[in-house]
C-alpha cells in the first residue's frame, strides 16, 4: 500500500489532467430509433466540435452515418436542436457549415434538399406519406438576427421547395404528426416571452395536399408548455406547469386531463430544439421521466388506468426519451458513470448502455479518484432555502494538513433558467482531486424545483442568483467544510454574469473565472439574438434607454469596486454575448492595475467545442488561481 502525501489544499497532483478532462468533454445527445437501428449525434472536441450521426445496427455494430466533411448542428434560435430525423432508414440533418438540410440514405453519401442560402432549419419532421419534412424555418433579413423571421414550412424532399404552413408567431417548436399523418401539432410563443414563461399548443388538420386546415389553439397562455406528442391511438398528450410543476396532459374534443400528477418536473426548459421527455411504447403504456429534487427518475404510465409505476434506478440525468414497440432509447448519466445512449427493459427499467462518452478503460483507471457529490439545501436570503451539489476535495495519493480547509470553486450555471446536474463530470473531477472542494448551485430561478422557485429569479437577476451563491459557501465553511478566505467563483454565460456580480458588488470571493460571461446588460438587451431578445424583461425589468436599473447591475460600470482577479474566456464568433463584453471589462481592470487575463479563442461562438481551446481554458483557469488564490502552487 502506497502512503500518502502531505501536501495543501489545491497542490495536489492528480492524473485527471487537462488533457484527460477535456477528452471526456464531447457530447451524445438527441437519441432516435428507426426500426432495428438506434440513432444518436456524438459531438467530438478532436474533430474541431464536430457533431456525427451515429448509428448501432440490430447486430450490435456501431457506425458513423454522417461523413467527415458534415457536422451536424442547427443553429435555429442559436442554440440549434433538431438537427436530424430517422424514417424508413433515411437520415435528414442540417449540416453547419451551409446550414441547409442533407438527406443520406443508408449506404449512400448525403444529397442537399434545401438550397436557401439566407436560411437556417431546425426540429426536422418527416411527413413520410407526403414525401416531405416539416420544420422550423429561421430568416435574417440584410443578415439581421434580432430581425430573424421564423415560420413553420414544409419541405417537399424531391424538391427542396418550401411551402409556408403557419406564420405570425415570433418562434416555434416541436412539430408533430399523428400516426396516419392527418393532423399536426406545434408549440408557438411571443416576444417578450420566454418558452418557459408562456407558450401556446396548436392543432390543425391536414388535407391531402397537406394544407393545414380547422387551425385552433388548443392550451396555452399564463403557463409553460412542453412537447406535445400523439399516442399510437390518436390523442394529443403534453406538458404543462399551469399547476407549478411540469405534469403530463392530454387533449381531446371533450377537454384537458391531467394524467400524470405530481411535485416533479417531466418537462424541462427549451434551449434547444427536438428535446424529448417521454415516448409511448403501445397505445396502452407511456415511458415517463421527471426529476425531483436534484434526482431523476423513469417509469412507465398504464394509460387505460392511469396507474403510474417509477423504476427504483435513480439518475443524476435523463434526456431523448424515444421509444418504439419493443426498445426505449435514452441518454443517461449517474453520479459514479458519465453519460451514455442506453437502452431499457420496460418490465424492469433495468438500463443497458450501448455507447458510453467515457470509454471504460479510462472510467477504470480514474474511477478511485472521483469525489461523489453530496446534494445540499442551505439558507438564503428572505427566509428561503436554495439547492446545490457539494463535492469534497479528494484524492486517494494526498492528504493535506490536519488544521487547513480547502478551497472551494463555486459555480453558477448558465441559462439563468436551466440546472446544474450531479452527473460524473471530469471537469469538475479535474478541480476536486486537486483539493478543491467544488460546489455547484442550482439558485433560486433554476429548473428542476417547480415554476414558484424559477419564478423567484422574475426581475432579481444579479441579485439573488449571487446571493444564494455566496450563502452555499458561507454555509459549507461555517460548517469547517472549507476555507472561507479562499473562495472562488466560476461560470459560463449567464453563469458569468452572476460571476461577475458577485466579484464586483460583493467581497466574499477572492478571484474568478467568466466564460463568454455577460458583464453590461445594456449591451445584452440590445445587441444579443432574437430569441433572447426580451430576456432581460423578465429578469431585470422591460428595457427602456436610460434605465438605472440596467445600469445599476451591470459590472462593466462598477469596476472601481472591483478588487478581486478575474480571467476572461471568450469565443471570437460569439453571438450571444459579443465578445466586446469581455474585452471592456479586461481593458477596465488593465487599468486599475488588478491582475486579469483574457483568452481570446478563434473559431469559436459561445461556449467552446475544440478539444485545444478546451485544454488550454482550464489550463489556463489553474495557473490563474495558482497565481491568486492558494497558499502552495497549483499543478496540472
Amino acid at each position: 500500500m502506497v502512503s500518502q502525501q502531505t501536501g495543501s489544499f489545491g497542490s495536489w497532483i492528480s492524473p485527471i489532467t487537462a488533457d484527460a478532462a477535456v477528452a471526456e468533454t464531447g457530447s451524445l445527445s438527441e437519441p432516435r430509433i428507426d426500426g432495428d437501428n438506434i440513432y444518436w449525434i456524438e459531438g467530438r472536441p478532436p474533430e474541431k466540435g464536430r457533431n456525427v450521426v451515429v448509428a448501432r445496427a440490430a447486430d450490435g455494430t456501431i457506425r458513423d452515418i454522417t461523413p467527415s466533411a458534415f457536422n451536424v448542428r442547427s443553429q435555429v434560435y442559436s442554440y440549434g436542436g433538431g438537427a436530424y430525423a430517422v424514417s424508413n432508414n433515411v437520415v435528414y440533418f442540417v449540416n453547419f457549415g451551409d446550414n441547409q438540410i442533407y438527406q443520406q440514405v443508408a449506404g449512400g453519401a448525403p444529397t442537399k434538399i434545401t438550397s436557401s442560402a439566407k436560411s437556417l432549419f431546425a426540429d426536422i419532421c418527416v411527413d413520410a406519406a407526403r414525401n416531405r419534412l416539416i420544420a422550423i424555418r429561421e430568416e435574417h433579413p440584410n443578415g439581421d438576427v434580432i430581425k430573424a423571421i421564423h415560420t413553420l414550412v414544409a419541405i417537399d424532399i424531391a424538391t427542396g421547395r418550401e411551402a409556408t404552413l403557419d406564420s405570425g408567431w415570433d418562434f416555434y417548436s416541436s412539430p408533430t404528426l399523428n400516426v396516419d399523418g392527418s393532423r399536426l401539432a406545434w408549440l408557438s410563443w411571443q416576444h417578450p416571452n420566454m418558452p418557459w414563461t408562456s407558450t401556446y399548443l396548436n392543432v390543425a388538420g391536414l388535407d391531402q395536399a397537406g394544407t393545414l386546415t380547422d387551425k385552433q389553439i388548443v392550451q396555452g397562455g399564463s403557463e409553460s408548455l412542453f412537447q406535445p406528442q400523439w399516442s399510437p391511438d390518436g390523442r394529443l398528450y403534453f406538458i404543462s406547469d399551469r399547476t407549478d410543476f411540469w405534469n403530463l396532459y392530454r387533449w381531446n374534443a371533450s377537454g384537458v386531463e391531467r394524467v400524470l400528477a405530481r411535485d416533479a418536473e417531466f418537462g424541462v426548459p427549451q434551449w434547444q430544439l427536438g428535446l424529448s421527455t417521454y415516448a409511448f411504447t403501445s397505445p396502452d403504456i407511456l415511458i415517463y421521466s421527471f426529476v425531483q429534487n436534484g434526482t431523476w427518475r423513469l417509469g412507465w404510465l398504464e394509460i387505460p388506468t392511469l396507474i403510474a409505476h417509477d423504476y427504483p434506478m435513480e439518475f443524476s440525468s435523463l434526456s431523448g426519451v424515444h421509444a418504439s414497440a419493443t426498445t426505449v432509447v435514452l441518454r443517461c448519466a449517474t453520479m459514479t458513470s458519465p453519460p451514455a445512449i442506453a437502452t431499457v427493459d420496460v418490465n424492469t427499467g433495468a438500463v443497458s448502455p450501448i455507447k458510453l462518452l467515457v470509454p471504460s478503460d479510462s472510467l477504470q483507471k480514474f474511477q478511485n479518484y472521483f469525489s461523489t457529490p453530496q446534494p445540499i439545501e442551505f439558507p438564503t436570503s428572505n427566509g428561503d432555502i436554495a439547492h446545490a451539489f457539494y463535492y469534497r476535495p479528494y484524492n486517494p495519493d494526498w492528504q493535506a494538513p490536519a488544521s487547513e480547509r480547502p478551497p472551494l470553486l463555486v459555480k453558477s450555471h448558465g441559462g439563468p433558467t436551466t440546472a446544474t446536474d450531479s452527473a460524473l463530470n471530469f471537469s469538475v473531477q479535474f478541480w476536486t482531486s486537486r483539493g478543491f472542494g467544488v460546489l455547484d448551485v442550482n439558485y433560486r430561478g433554476s429548473t428542476g424545483y417547480g415554476r414558484k422557485y424559477r419564478e423567484r429569479l422574475y426581475g432579481q437577476w444579479g441579485v439573488i442568483d449571487v446571493v444564494d451563491c455566496i450563502s452555499g459557501a458561507k454555509f459549507l465553511a461555517a460548517r469547517g467544510d472549507v476555507d472561507g478566505g479562499r473562495l472562488a467563483v466560476r461560470g459560463g454565460s449567464a453563469g458569468g454574469y452572476t460571476t461577475l456580480c458577485g466579484l464586483t458588488f460583493h467581497s466574499e470571493f477572492a478571484v474568478g473565472a467568466s466564460y463568454y460571461g455577460i458583464s453590461d446588460l445594456v449591451a445584452l438587451a440590445t445587441e444579443t439574438h432574437k430569441f433572447e431578445l426580451h430576456y432581460t424583461d423578465w429578469l431585470i425589468e422591460p428595457f427602456r434607454p436610460n434605465s438605472a436599473l440596467y445600469y445599476d447591475r451591470s459590472p462593466i460600470n462598477f469596476t472601481d469596486r472591483l478588487s478581486a482577479p478575474v480571467i476572461f474566456l471568450h469565443g471570437k464568433d460569439d453571438q450571444v454575448v459579443p465578445i466586446n463584453q469581455a474585452q471592456r471589462m479586461y481593458s477596465a481592470l488593465q487599468r486599475r492595475n488588478i491582475p486579469t487575463c483574457l483568452l481570446i479563442f478563434q473559431d469559436e461562438k459561445h461556449g467552446f467545442r475544440q478539444s485545444a481551446h478546451l485544454r488550454q481554458a482550464l489550463e489556463a483557469e489553474l495557473l490563474f488561481y495558482s497565481m491568486n488564490l492558494t497558499r502552495a502552487p497549483l499543478t496540472s
